[in-house]
This record gives structure tokens, C-alpha cells and sequence, in this order.
């Protein structure tokens, strides 16, 4: 194959383009989900191909095959998409600076998940089921199973060719309880699946699905009879799996350049930063608020060796203390203003072209334990896992819905638990009225596999950590209140 790829690549300069790059791209996927102890789907795929992109007097080409034979094909295709462009090119397409790679990079793994058997994927699954069962009276159970592994090579003009083997594993549970005026559920480990991390199945067995089984299921018994959550201006701690969907929705997102350059204005949105705003000291959150774009740390679901720049996975501090220091880049993006790409332009599979997309966009832990922010509250609550949202296309006014919040009261946790929890904000004023976060112990790396994003959709697979923190005086629930 390398023959092949360099032969194209050859081409490609041979016909004078700027720039060029080959990803090949072998995806195989297995998802097993349960639902009331039996077997509700296996689904097993797998997707080969190459996608070709080509810059040609500033202008950008893409084509891709499903069929490696017909690379050079694909290429010259690419040239004529790219010459095509020009027609309504605006501004030439340059890249930021970047070193040549040849390099290979493996997710470190200890069990590869395609080779443990469906059969005790699937008794792993209902033994968690039934453990819910024998909790408490539940209306329906589900359990589920999520694995991928992609085999990568990237190589391009600039002499870089980059092999690469990342594996990705996750699981999750959930309990519901129906009455007839009301439907309520708890998840594990967290909603929409559970968790997933760059792993193997080593990770699945370390979520302890069966032994944290008995707790959801008595959680989601106890909710269908509890109180609404009240409305009016609290303060409140939210877990950690609630933060990593805060942070993506209202951190991650703003944060991409080529969204803050307008290129989702259509479909997903824009931001309501501007390129300039990180060279204005600009006030994002409150001194406890440190965010960093981290592709390196372990398990990460937005790690990887090398992004679809060929640029090797890095850290990078998004938010420091508060003040926006950067953005997430890709080599055209991070030109226009004058940096080097941080390496998060990254594409959903290789039928699509690479965009900016989110590596582990995480918050740093503080140095408090939970009970000492607990113990910082008259009146408020502790909301937990996320059951859904809502945001505006400039990622600045939000509502957030969790499972569950337990009742705070004079500094300790009172045992009452209200359902149908809902809070509010605007993003600067949230982040900025958090005055404490959880220390490393409480600290949690959630994966989120299905972030949405481009047109035609691509779906990334990213990764958030965070622990519980503290906000003051935030709206909760959805009346008006004086």
C-alpha cells in the first residue's frame, strides 16, 4: 500500500498542487445492546476507504473511493474539484507550518474486544439486567455494548506517513420506572450509553456494571414518586458526568475556529467568541475555571497519536484560570490568525473531508472535596447525569435537565431527592459564578461518541473530564422567578 500511496502523492506534485494527503481508513464496529434480558440487537460493520484532498492555487479538492485501486482516479478527481473551486474562491486556502512524520502510534490496550466472544459480551449484559430486577420494581432495563477499532494511514506531499491502530470500548446500563402519569430513569455510568474510553475490553469489565446495578435501579424506584425539583436561584454542585456535557456544549463548541469563523452558521451554528477575543484578556469563567484540550491523556476518547493534519496529538490550555488563551485550530484555520494548528482537525471516517473537532476538552481538578462544597450551602442542590439540553446557535444561553438532584441543606446532603431537575445560564456568567471544584480523586474522564457536526454530518468521537464543582445563585427549573 505505501507504494501505491507514494506514487499518487507523487503525482499530485508532479501536477503542481500546493498541498496534498491520503488518508486510508478501515473502520470495524460491533454494538450488542439487551433489553428486558434478551437480546435486542448485534450489530457488526465494517467501512474501507480513501479519502484525497488536494489544495491547488488556494483552493481545496476532495474526493474518496471505497476501491484502493482506483487511488490515482480519485486523486485527479480531487484536482478537478479543487480547480472547480476556484471559480468562487474568496480568499486562497494557506496552512500553518508543520515538521514531516513518519511515525506509527497504537491505543494501548490490554484486552482486544473482537476477541471476546459475543456470547459472554451478552451474559455480561444480563447479568446487569437482572441485578436491576432483583433491586427494585422496574417497568423496562436495557443494557448495551459499544466497540470500534480503525486502522489509519496518512501520508502527504510533505513527506509525512503516519500509521495508526486506535481502539475504543464502552458500556453502559439503565433502569426506567412507568407509572401512568410519569416515567423516570437512572444510568449508568452515565446517560446516552453509558461511558466509552480508548481502550479495550479491560475497560467494559472496570465500569462494574453488575455491582453498581442495584443502585440505579433503587434510584429510578425512588424518583417516579419524588417531588418536582422546585424553581427559583440556587446554589449547586453538578457531578462530573453532567459537567463533561456542559463543557462540551458550552466550552468545546464555542472554542472551534473554523465554527468561530462562520463555516457551521448553517447548520449547527456559530460562536459568540470572534478570532480576536482570546487577544483581549477575555474573562470566560471565574479563577477555579482551568480547560485544557488534551488528545495525550489515557483513555481519552479524543486521543489518538496524529490528527488528519498529520499534527502529533498535544495538550494545549484552552482556558487559563478563567481567561481564553486559545482555540481548537486546524493548519487553514490556525493560519488565518497567524498560529500553528494544535491538532485537532480530525475527520469521521474517509468519506469526509477533516474538520475542527474536539480532542478531551476537560476540566482541571480544584483541590476541594465533595463534602467541603456541600458544606459551603445553606439551600441549594446536587444535580447528576444528564437528560438533556438545549442551547442557542452562538453556544451562550442554555438549559440543562438532569436525572436527579439531592437536596442540600445547611451544608450537608438531606437524603430527599427531587426529579426533573433543570438549570439554566449564560455561558461567561455560569462558568463565571463557579467558586470550587473537586479535587483529582473525584476527577472523571467521560467519552462522548456521538458529537455531531458539519454537512454533511460527520460524527466524532470525543472525551471530557471533569469533577463535581460549585455554582452560586444559578436559576433552576423553569418558571419565572422575582
Amino acid at each position: 500500500m505505501r507504494k501505491e500511496i507514494e506514487k499518487v502523492l507523487g503525482m499530485l506534485k508532479e501536477k503542481g498542487v500546493d498541498y496534498g494527503d491520503i488518508r486510508v481508513v478501515d473502520t470495524v464496529r460491533e454494538s450488542i445492546s439487551t433489553e428486558d434480558m434478551k437480546v435486542e440487537s448485534i450489530d457488526n460493520s465494517r467501512s474501507r476507504g480513501a479519502g484525497i484532498r488536494v489544495i491547488l492555487d488556494g483552493s481545496s479538492g476532495f474526493a474518496c473511493t471505497q476501491d484502493l485501486d482506483k487511488l490515482m482516479d480519485t486523486a485527479n478527481s480531487a484536482i478537478e474539484i479543487a480547480k472547480a473551486g476556484r471559480i468562487l474562491q474568496k480568499e486562497k486556502i494557506a496552512l500553518s507550518k508543520k515538521e514531516a512524520v513518519v511515525d506509527e502510534y497504537s491505543t494501548p490496550i490490554e484486552i482486544d474486544s473482537f476477541t471476546v466472544s459475543k456470547a459472554d459480551k451478552i451474559q455480561l449484559l444480563l447479568n446487569a439486567e437482572r441485578a436491576m430486577r432483583g433491586a427494585a420494581e422496574l417497568s423496562r432495563t436495557k443494557a448495551s455494548m459499544d466497540f470500534q477499532r480503525q486502522d489509519k494511514i496518512y501520508a502527504d506531499t510533505e513527506g509525512s506517513y503516519i500509521v495508526q491502530k486506535l481502539y475504543e470500548s464502552g458500556a453502559g446500563i439503565e433502569a426506567i420506572v412507568k407509572s401512568d402519569e410519569d416515567s423516570q430513569t437512572r444510568t449508568y455510568p452515565n446517560s446516552f450509553r453509558g461511558n466509552h474510553a480508548t481502550a479495550g475490553y479491560e475497560y467494559v469489565l472496570s465500569l462494574n456494571l453488575v455491582e453498581n446495578a442495584a443502585d440505579i435501579a433503587v434510584g429510578a424506584r425512588k424518583l417516579i414518586d419524588a417531588e418536582e425539583c422546585p424553581s427559583g436561584y440556587y446554589d449547586i454542585v453538578i457531578d462530573g458526568s453532567q459537567l463533561a456535557l456542559q463543557i462540551h456544549e458550552s466550552i468545546g463548541h464555542a472554542v472551534e475556529l473554523d465554527r468561530i469563523f462562520g463555516s457551521e452558521a448553517a447548520f449547527a451554528g456559530m460562536s459568540f467568541l470572534t478570532p480576536d477575543t482570546m487577544n483581549e484578556n477575555f474573562r470566560y469563567g471565574s479563577d477555579h475555571v482551568t480547560v485544557v484540550a488534551d488528545a495525550t491523556v489515557p483513555r481519552g476518547l479524543g486521543s489518538f497519536g496524529y490528527d488528519d493534519d498529520g499534527i502529533k496529538g498535544q495538550r494545549t490550555v484552552i482556558i487559563d484560570k478563567g481567561i481564553l488563551k486559545n482555540y481548537i485550530t486546524s493548519r487553514d484555520t490556525a493560519a488565518k490568525i497567524g498560529l500553528k494548528s494544535n491538532g485537532t482537525n480530525r475527520a469521521d471516517g474517509w468519506s469526509n473531508i477533516p474538520i475542527v473537532r474536539m480532542t478531551n476538552i476537560s476540566l482541571l481538578p480544584g483541590n476541594y472535596e465533595l463534602d467541603e462544597l456541600i458544606k459551603g450551602i445553606d439551600n441549594g442542590f446536587y444535580f447528576c447525569t444528564n437528560k438533556s439540553w438545549s442551547i442557542d446557535d452562538k453556544r451562550l444561553n442554555f438549559q440543562f435537565a438532569c436525572e436527579i438532584a439531592h437536596e442540600i441543606k445547611d451544608g450537608r446532603l438531606t437524603g430527599k431527592i427531587y426529579k426533573n431537575p433543570i438549570y439554566t445560564g449564560i455561558t461567561p456568567k455560569f462558568w463565571g459564578s463557579c467558586d470550587g471544584v473537586c479535587n483529582e480523586k473525584h476527577w472523571v474522564l467521560y467519552g462522548t461518541p456521538n458529537c455531531g457536526k458539519g454537512q454533511p454530518m460527520q460524527v466524532a468521537h470525543v472525551g471530557h473530564g471533569a469533577a463535581p464543582a460549585r455554582f452560586r445563585n444559578i436559576k433552576v427549573g423553569v418558571r419565572d422567578v422575582e
